[in-house]
């Protein structure tokens, strides 16, 4: 579905917090509201699946594999070495599993991703934490008040 402007609402949904996390300059947290995107359509594509509703269950699965795409292709590979390389086979293997979840209307896998999904943003999560994340920060904030 468009809006009048052209504009289908999830790209606009990811138009205005992908602009807004990158102009706060926080990269951690634009994946982590990517991670909740995608946990929150495969949940919608769970009830989608439970009424029997397929074409609805397709589009939220799809906009959740277009979101765990979307973190598959933001990871820096030169930085990120072997971690990078790892989540990108995982973020692969989840969107597989969406497809074959969709075809085959097995909840199973959905709950499988999911947990897959948790335990990738309790990473991320505890990643903020660190000290290092908390100097990132800090240096982020005191530049942007200087500035």
């Amino acid at each position: 579905m468009n809006t009048p402007s052209g504009h289908s609402p999830l790209g606009q949904y990811r138009s205005t917090n992908a602009y807004g996390a990158a102009a706060a300059d926080d990269r951690l947290q634009l994946i982590l509201h990517m991670m909740d995107g995608a946990l929150s359509r495969i949940a919608t594509a769970r009830g989608h699946m439970a009424r029997n509703e397929a074409a609805q269950k397709g589009e939220e699965l799809g906009r959740a594999i277009g979101l765990i795409d979307g973190l598959r292709t933001s990871l820096d590979k030169d930085q990120g070495g072997d971690i990078a390389q790892n989540l990108e086979a995982l973020y692969d293997y989840m969107m597989n599993r969406l497809v074959e979840a969709n075809l085959n209307d097995n909840s199973e896998i959905l709950d499988e991703v999911e947990d897959l999904l948790h335990e990738i943003k309790s990473g991320w999560q505890e990643l903020m934490k660190s000290p290092e994340a908390q100097q990132l920060k800090a240096v982020q904030a005191s530049s942007s008040t200087t500035a």
